[in-house]
């Protein structure tokens, strides 16, 4: 199973909900391209907007509905809360996936009043889904460690200093002088550089608390 994506037809496209500034250069960055969540692997995350490989959607879906029926807007709620709110996939991927599955016989509708359609995993939908279920497990791990690549709480830590930094530089009655900015943009060049030297620094893998004691 490789990572989220999509083939051209554009499977898995949905909404990004503001997480990435533009134009602040992450439309570069591994994270978004050939990284841990890219071809071959977990981690990164999504190409030209699209999340899901092809396939991968149905495996997701059926997994929501194993969990109890669903109507389609409680489906892409349940997706964009697995992504800590940061994606939504669109109803126009997500419905024609329902109906893909209906016809596959893994997926049928239960019909309630005013219209509204449920729906529900078949026994045969619940034997496909076992029978992939490494690929499906594959699917919602990589989401999760999405979800706390963003939104665990060492992220949040970040975040919150980068608001604190944004407060202090920008939120102030004063007029700053020429000089007062030349030696805040210099305090953060130098943040900048020791976060990069952290990243090209070899990382040392946690050491045990039994072996600390020893």
């Amino acid at each position: 199973m490789s990572g989220f994506g999509c083939g051209g037809g554009g499977m898995g496209r949905g909404m990004w909900k503001g997480a990435f500034p533009a134009g602040w250069g992450f439309e570069n960055n591994p994270f978004f391209g050939q990284g841990p969540w890219g071809r071959g692997g977990r981690g990164g995350g999504p190409r030209g907007g699209r999340v899901f490989d092809q396939g991968d959607l149905k495996y997701v879906i059926l997994q929501l509905l194993a969990e109890k029926p669903r109507h389609g807007y409680e489906i892409i709620k349940a997706i964009e809360e697995r992504f800590g709110g940061a994606y939504a996939p669109s109803p126009g991927t997500v419905y024609p996936t329902l109906t893909m599955l209906e016809d596959m016989g893994y997926a049928r509708v239960i019909p309630e009043e005013g219209g509204k359609k449920v729906y529900e995993i078949t026994d045969e939908g619940k034997k496909y889904l076992e029978e992939n279920r490494s690929a499906v497990d594959d699917i919602f791990a990589r989401i999760s460690d999405f979800a706390q690549s963003l939104f665990g709480e060492p992220m949040m830590a970040v975040h919150r200093a980068m608001k604190d930094i944004g407060r202090a530089v920008y939120v102030t009655d004063k007029k700053r002088t020429p000089e007062q900015l030349g030696h805040i943009a210099d305090i953060l060049m130098r943040a900048v550089s020791e976060i990069q030297n952290l990243d090209r620094a070899p990382q040392q893998p946690p050491q045990d608390d039994s072996v600390r004691r020893g």
